[in-house]
């Protein structure tokens, strides 16, 4: 996934960031509302993280300022506030979930996916494909049965793949998921990753189908692989 973490904080911010990250995960980080607007006018996101004290504003201003573009971002709202009230107003506003600070990095991890799951329609942490199992909570890849050794950057684009089977997605809708703005790499590094896991997947169902000047489209294909 690729996510924005709206935080002041640096140090919460950074210790979130190298927490996703380990998990495969890209992570771009604002500390004010000006700079989230920023990132959002420029790049999609899956999942935001966002603080609601911050230098700037509220960040209810800011969420409220998402849903009313009837945008369907994923966001998790972060709070030091205890009270029931300041819950259900983050809720009302449109967050998907909330968390309050202090926190415990596992619990903000498995908030993350399962709003992530909610968004794409999973109801649990696996996804299957044939003979494919990925466990988006350990992190752990298997293919019929046989533990599966990815980078995690080629557990990403799976996780990608997997959860939009059958759609077509473009290379760079791809790239922006799997590499942040601080990333120099060029759009090719898809095509690099692509063959990476096609390589390393020996699976007999899971075909990764390119289109030419489309994209890359994933889905069960019959007992034949074609490359």
């Amino acid at each position: 996934m690729r996510l924005l973490i709206v935080e002041d904080a640096e140090d919460v911010s950074d210790a979130i960031a190298e927490n996703l990250s380990r998990q495969g995960h890209v992570c771009d980080k604002a500390r004010t509302l000006a700079d989230a607007r920023q990132f959002l006018a420029v790049q999609p996101f899956d999942l935001m993280v966002l603080d609601i004290n911050l230098p700037d504003g509220s960040g209810y201003d800011l969420l409220k300022e998402i849903r009313a573009r009837g945008e369907a971002l994923a966001v998790l709202m972060l709070t030091a506030r205890l009270g029931v009230d300041d819950r259900v107003d983050a809720l009302d506003a449109g967050a998907d979930d909330y968390l309050v600070k202090p926190f415990d990095f596992r619990e903000l991890e498995a908030r993350l996916r399962a709003v992530a799951r909610r968004r794409h329609g999973e109801t649990d942490a696996v996804l299957e494909a044939g003979d494919i199992c990925f466990n988006t909570a350990t992190r752990r890849v298997t293919v019929a049965g046989t533990p599966c050794d990815l980078t995690r950057r080629e557990q990403s684009l799976l996780e990608i793949l997997l959860s939009s089977r059958g759609r077509v997605i473009a290379k760079e809708e791809l790239h922006s998921r799997l590499f942040g703005l601080e990333d120099e790499v060029g759009l090719n590094a898809v095509e690099l990753y692509i063959a990476r896991l096609r390589k390393k997947l020996p699976s007999t169902s899971l075909e990764i189908r390119t289109l030419r000047g489309l994209g890359y489209q994933a889905f069960v294909a019959g007992p034949a692989r074609h490359a």
